[in-house]
């Protein structure tokens, strides 16, 4: 069986209903750079170690998708943050608007953002927090 090396990036793949659409909100909002734009069916972005497969309804990966596993739900991808709000304030300024409240836990602070197509990001400050930023 071969398996993803370790110095090779995780992919997540998500689906989405406008591929140039995701592709210009994760670059523009949350710091991902363009590895591939096959649009409109399919595009791949990175941030650090994620690379993420933004699959459109003609890409192989959507094709592959049961009907019923199409809906976006709580799966999503975490990105760290220094300063929760400040991102908060930068995002909504860019006219986003958050899917959940900002929740305060023993491991830190988050709050739920979608993508153009549904997909869910957790913008995460860890409550003793390490240098990062998106």
């Amino acid at each position: 069986m071969t398996v993803t090396a370790p110095d090779q990036h995780a992919s997540v793949r998500y689906l989405v209903d406008d591929v140039q659409a995701a592709v210009d909100f994760y670059t523009t909002h949350l710091g991902f750079t363009v590895n591939t734009n096959a649009g409109p069916a399919f595009a791949d972005v990175s941030r650090g170690p994620l690379r993420l497969l933004l699959s459109g309804p003609t890409s192989s990966g959507a094709r592959a998708t049961p009907a019923d596993a199409t809906a976006a739900g709580r799966n999503r991808i975490h990105l760290i943050v220094d300063d929760l709000d400040a991102e908060i304030g930068r995002l909504s300024t860019a006219g986003l608007s958050f899917c959940s409240d900002l929740i305060t836990g023993p491991g830190g602070r988050q709050i739920l953002l979608a993508d153009p197509a549904g997909n869910l990001i957790e913008l995460f400050q860890p409550a003793q927090q390490q240098p990062h930023s998106v």
